[in-house]
């Protein structure tokens, strides 16, 4: 099926005018400000490319031209300008920035929040929050008494990822890790698979226990499924302990985290799957240089970007009415990893 046409936006018409993206704005909006004169023959060429493209101002942006400075803040706990393209916050900037571009908004990044206790802070004496009419938020854990300040401000706002209640309800969007995770559950069951272990990385934020709660809830038919913490480099350890409890698949949160596991099983000459599978519960955040396809699953970053930016504007113009709160699904990836346990080992 062939992909369906992409959708024009005011940039393109900018591009094939000759002019700037504002330029458009202004023709397409009526706007004469006594401060900005755009020549006839200007306002004729925007026109006749809009007529040419087929152009139609997306509504959601022509609610926002009307009352809004149509400037979408967006605030990151960690530093945000990545070192590689699969850095953690690529994929959801370039989803928001989509969104935003088409409907004709502004990102504004808010860069001057200082750092306390090793963590950004969007509250401080020189809060610029309102400069944007709304913000969303990346991180993979957010500060509860800030989005209970939010709350309590009614400033607009949307979460990626999803939150727990912070003084009510959090709107966000979020990736369904439980379902994603007790599918894999499932799929290593029908393997044949009764020892599990889930191997995390001892971290508290929601998406780590929606991980472990999609684990415990499909693991109840399972011999064992025990609950392991693995620190950072000591992948030697946790293999003692699965070999040693005789797990034959290891469901690893952290995708470097497998990779590890994974070199430190060959090291030993075990083979993976065939000694011990390894599933991986989402992609990688930074670039971990492997050969191993890992069977696991895709988290959908820029499709959560996108849809928060959506929500967003929904928030901010009064479209969308009631509490958004959004999971989007994960893809499965089935790589080589996932293997078939030998019933003449005595695992015990």
């Amino acid at each position: 099926m062939a992909a369906p046409p992409k959708r024009v936006t005011q940039r393109d018409i900018a591009r094939l005018a000759g002019v700037s993206q504002a330029t458009v704005s202004l023709v397409l909006n009526n706007r004469a400000d006594a401060d900005i004169r755009i020549a006839p023959e200007t306002r004729d060429r925007v026109l006749r490319v809009i007529a040419e493209t087929g152009y139609v101002a997306d509504p959601v942006a022509r609610r926002l031209a009307s009352r809004f400075n149509r400037i979408i803040g967006v605030f990151t706990y960690e530093p945000a300008f990545p070192s590689g393209s699969r850095d953690f916050f690529h994929p959801f900037l370039l989803g928001i920035e989509e969104y935003a571009e088409r409907v004709g908004c502004d990102l504004l990044l808010f860069t001057s929040a200082p750092v306390v206790d090793g963590r950004r802070r969007i509250f401080h004496h020189d809060n610029r929050l309102r400069l944007a009419d709304g913000c969303i938020l990346l991180g993979r854990e957010i500060d509860s008494t800030e989005l209970q300040r939010l709350n309590r401000d009614g400033y607009p706002y949307v979460a990626v990822g999803r939150r727990d209640d912070a003084g009510g309800p959090v709107p966000y969007v979020g990736a369904d890790y439980a379902a994603a995770v007790t599918r894999l559950v499932e799929l290593a069951l029908r393997r044949g698979h009764r020892r599990l272990a889930y191997v995390g990385m001892g971290m508290t934020a929601e998406s780590s226990a929606d991980r472990r709660d999609g684990y415990l809830a499909a693991a109840a038919p399972a011999e064992s499924a025990r609950q392991l913490a693995m620190a950072a480099g000591d992948a030697d350890t946790s293999l003692d302990e699965l070999l040693a409890d005789g797990t034959t698949v290891a469901f690893v949160e952290d995708f470097a985290t497998a990779v590890a596991l994974e070199s430190a099983a060959r090291r030993r000459g075990l083979r993976v799957p065939g000694d011990l599978s390894i599933l991986t519960l989402g992609d990688p955040t930074v670039p971990v240089p492997t050969e191993m396809a890992f069977t696991g699953f895709r988290i959908p970053r820029e499709e959560m970007g996108r849809q928060a930016a959506e929500v967003l504007t929904g928030v901010i113009d009064g479209s969308v009415g009631g509490l958004q709160q959004r999971l989007l699904p994960c893809e499965l990836v089935e790589g080589d990893t996932l293997g078939t346990p030998d019933p003449a080992v005595d695992r015990r």
